[in-house]
């Protein structure tokens, strides 16, 4: 069983749906987002969940801080799971329009696809 969940580094908008342009722009690729909530990251996490990853390498230092030494193994940005891209860091839309959205989408379906032929490799799954 593969369990996924999302929790931030900061308590900023905790029980908050996410914002409405993610929603709009996930909706569009058939991606319902409306039942989630921003939660905290919490320390049982690191002890809960093998993958956590991190969207840029703020969030990953501030995980590294929260976790302790012997799960930070466990602690990977996301987009080092798609070589392909370019880019190290997904990039926060927050201050831009609409396009930003969907930007962030197209970098986390290609990560996710990495992510997912990774874990299907290590604990030999099948499709």
């Amino acid at each position: 069983m593969v369990e996924v969940d999302s929790a931030g580094t900061h308590a900023y908008h905790v029980g908050e749906p996410p914002d409405s342009r993610a929603r709009a722009a996930a909706l569009k690729r058939k991606i319902d987002l409306g039942l989630q909530r921003a939660r905290r990251v919490a320390s049982e996490d690191f002890e809960d969940f093998d993958y956590i990853v991190a969207m840029d390498r703020n969030n990953q230092e501030d995980l590294m801080e929260i976790a302790s030494p012997g799960h930070h193994d466990k602690i990977r940005l996301f987009l080092e799971y798609a070589a392909e891209l370019p880019e190290i860091d997904v990039p926060d839309p927050y201050y831009g329009g609409p396009q930003g959205f969907e930007r962030v989408l197209d970098l986390i379906e290609v990560a996710s696809q990495a992510l997912i032929a990774e874990i299907r490799r290590e604990h030999r799954l099948s499709a």
